[in-house]
């Protein structure tokens, strides 16, 4: 896997890059990041023991991708991926705790699970982001997998008014044909409340990403009391990848193996 780069500057030292974390130190950075921000920002119901680590028993059976800065190498941005090879080891894919996944089952080719996405407070950009969903695309390409899937998280800060009145915009615009929906064990509370404001509320940058790739949301979502938001479950078909990602890799003539800085791919 090559690296996947962004700068304004051909000759400059690279804005943002991705990498795979490789050894039990910089897998443990990602942890450390997933519980700044799911412990500290949302309120995550994390014990985190003396390291303050977002650990789960996932994480033996993923890679582990990063977005990190380029010059001081701080890690900025991260999402672990479980392939459907790797995921009967780990018991199953971690989606399976939040949905009925019968409909995973039944789809024809490979399929891979990413989860625990999150990005520094500092660096929510779309750079980031986009430096993050193109080393995705590269792997999804170059590993041939035919399905991702994985949930992206709406808060429930407001009592679940925000999230409701995005699940419509979802509704409208985003929703899969009734054969790919999945059914939350959890479904999230009718909320009572309107959003505040006027304007109609805007879709977390990682539905956004999500939905920028081609990923369709596969019915209603779970209510994670944890984590106090709703996950909405999405799937992507490759086949459906939005042109400017598959061009982007598909039309190259040469591969570069093993290039992919701060790890193996």
């Amino acid at each position: 896997m090559s690296a996947v780069i962004e700068t304004s500057n051909a000759e400059s030292t690279p804005r943002f890059y991705a990498g795979f974390a490789v050894t039990p130190a910089e897998i443990a950075e990602t942890q450390r990041l997933r519980y700044r921000i799911f412990a500290g920002e949302m309120g995550a119901d994390i014990d985190g023991g003396d390291e303050g680590l977002d650990t789960d028993h996932y994480d033996a059976y993923c890679r582990h991708l990063t977005v990190r800065e380029g010059g001081s190498n701080r890690l900025v941005a991260c999402t672990r991926i479980l392939t459907d090879d790797k995921a009967p080891l780990a018991g199953g894919f971690y989606s399976a705790g939040e949905f009925d996944l019968k409909m995973i089952d039944s789809l024809r080719g490979r399929v891979m699970e990413v989860g625990r996405t999150c990005v520094d407070a500092e660096y929510r950009s779309g750079a980031v982001i986009a430096v993050l969903w193109q080393a995705l695309a590269e792997f999804i390409i170059r590993n041939e997998f035919d399905y991702l899937f994985g949930c992206a998280s709406i808060g429930l800060e407001d009592g679940g008014a925000n999230a409701h009145a995005l699940l419509e915009q979802i509704k409208q615009k985003y929703m899969a044909e009734p054969w790919q929906r999945v059914r939350p064990l959890i479904p999230l509370p009718v909320a009572d409340a309107r959003p505040a404001g006027d304007r109609a509320p805007r879709l977390p940058p990682l539905l956004k990403a999500y939905f920028s790739l081609g990923a369709k949301a596969c019915g209603e979502p779970y209510w994670d009391r944890d984590f106090n938001c709703a996950d909405v479950f999405v799937l992507l078909n490759v086949s459906d990848l939005h042109p400017r990602y598959a061009r982007h890799f598909m039309d190259r003539s040469k591969i570069e193996e093993n290039t992919i800085v701060a790890g193996h791919a």
